[in-house]
């Protein structure tokens, strides 16, 4: 015998090596099944607050850009690009200009018209 040793005896090391393989083999059996789907992920679009400006994308509107400027500055202030599947593209190059802009594709409903619409509205994460 091993002078010094507790026979008999399982410290904590051996409690916690006999946990950690448990959960070893937990998580090899869960990956051990290549038949089971994926748990749906639901997805919640961003709530806007309410509107401190709009924007839509008309032909007779100002640029996004130039009405940005023309807008009060404010740190609690999110700019939120809503459009159609048919209209991202127009969304995500008007936002590759812009710093911080949110875009939500989203489907359109029946009172939307088609094109951008830009809402600035006080709903900024801190």
């Amino acid at each position: 015998m091993i002078p010094g040793a507790r026979a008999g005896l399982g410290g904590w090391q051996t409690m916690l090596a006999d946990l950690a393989l448990i959960l070893f083999l937990v998580a090899a059996s869960a990956l051990d099944r290549p038949d089971a789907a994926p748990a749906p992920v639901s997805v919640t679009p961003p709530q806007v607050g309410t509107p401190a400006a709009i924007w839509r994308d008309k032909p007779d509107a100002p640029p996004l850009a130039e009405w940005l400027a023309s807008e009060q500055r404010d740190p609690r202030l999110q700019l939120t690009l809503l459009a159609a599947p048919v209209d991202s593209g127009r969304a995500l190059a008007l936002a590759a200009d812009l710093p911080d802009a949110r875009v939500v594709i989203q489907p359109r409903t029946a009172e939307q018209t088609t094109g951008v619409i830009a809402i600035l509205a006080y709903d900024r994460v801190p």
